[in-house]
């Protein structure tokens, strides 16, 4: 009986340290863009620079706009770039209804037709975010300049049934990642850690095993390669049970549609840039090369220096390419066509 109170006011205690600082880094941390309504629930939306086309930046399966930190100032010196946060994570809301995979097409739409009503666009999409990219041109070919694929995740597009059983393990760490969340055990660990507690990677074996003791020391480690001033700013984040939840949902999309997501084809003239990762595998380097070589005007090319985030790792190479896609639209006779609104 003791022990159970116990846990109850361990319990307690660790929910209201989490309601407390969740509410101070909510005042500290506000959302920097706008809040678009896209049916039941608001998804952020940043942008910056001016004139046209309109970049549009797509984050990784449980990545936010943040992740674009080093890459979204430098393409706003010569056009008009755009991040948003799909629902559930960062300063987004939860989603109202079910997320499938054609839902978050449909959300991304929305956001288009808010930041580039009539405009086209160059769409860039690290991870999970390429699909969602190639989709949405797929869907709309007319108002596409180009897109940058970032080290697509090409094979988790054939769900085997190992596959599909580590998407499950995935949904259901998320799960418990939001329950402890709203312990604020997430907020205790992520701090210990980022302060560099020296003992904090032993105990986090003790608490989760090895594997996830693993993981949350390498995604600390590359939130560090970000600006010092937003690295506060994504722990905060990070903290939130509804992006362990958001998560979960997109793990869940990826399981069930990933058949549909690999028939997605576009028109051959869309230019398509692909950008491996430095420490991919020989045949997922030739599978990139392949999605390149679908497009009569696609590259490929390998960030050497680079891990899965080449937008941490080397954020001009990324800039670099959407400059070359903007400038190619620039010198086209058609640039001032209009087209109508796309949704």
């Amino acid at each position: 009986m003791v022990f159970v109170i116990a846990l109850i006011a361990l319990a307690s205690a660790g929910a209201l340290y989490q309601l407390v600082q969740t509410a101070k880094y909510e005042r500290r941390f506000g959302p920097p863009g706008l809040l678009v309504d896209v049916g039941g629930h608001r998804l952020h939306v940043t942008c910056q620079g001016q004139d046209q086309p309109v970049v549009v930046l797509e984050s990784g399966i449980a990545a936010s706009s943040l992740s674009w930190s080093m890459v979204q100032p430098e393409i706003a010196t010569f056009t008009r770039v755009c991040a948003y946060d799909r629902a559930g994570l960062a300063w987004s809301d939860a989603p109202s209804c079910p997320l499938t995979f054609a839902r978050v097409v449909d959300e991304f739409a929305a956001v288009i037709a808010h930041v580039a009503d009539g405009e086209r666009c160059v769409l860039v999409g690290h991870s999970f975010g390429s699909w969602i990219v190639r989709a949405y041109a797929s869907r709309h070919p007319e108002s596409i300049v180009g897109l940058v694929l970032v080290d697509p995740p090409t094979e988790w597009l054939v769900m085997t049934p190992h596959r599909a059983r580590l998407l499950r393990g995935g949904r259901y760490l998320s799960r418990i990642g939001a329950l402890l969340a709203r312990l604020g055990v997430v907020r205790a660990c992520l701090t210990l850690l980022t302060s560099g507690a020296p003992g904090a990677p032993r105990q986090f074996v003790k608490i989760f095993g090895p594997t996830a003791a693993r993981t949350l020391e390498r995604l600390v480690g590359e939130v560090r390669k970000l600006p010092t001033d937003i690295q506060p700013i994504v722990q905060a984040l990070w903290c939130q049970p509804k992006c362990f939840h958001a998560m979960a949902a997109h793990l869940l999309a990826l399981e069930r549609n990933g058949a549909s997501i690999a028939a997605f084809d576009l028109p051959e003239e869309i230019p398509v840039i692909v950008i491996s990762s430095g420490n991919q595998p020989p045949e997922q380097i030739a599978e990139h090369r392949i999605l390149a070589n679908r497009s009569a005007n696609g590259r490929h090319m390998t960030a050497a220096r680079s891990g899965h985030w080449v937008q941490f790792d080397e954020p001009g190479l990324i800039v670099a390419e959407v400059r070359g896609l903007v400038e190619l639209w620039r010198a086209s006779p058609h640039r001032h066509r209009r087209l109508s609104n796309v949704t």
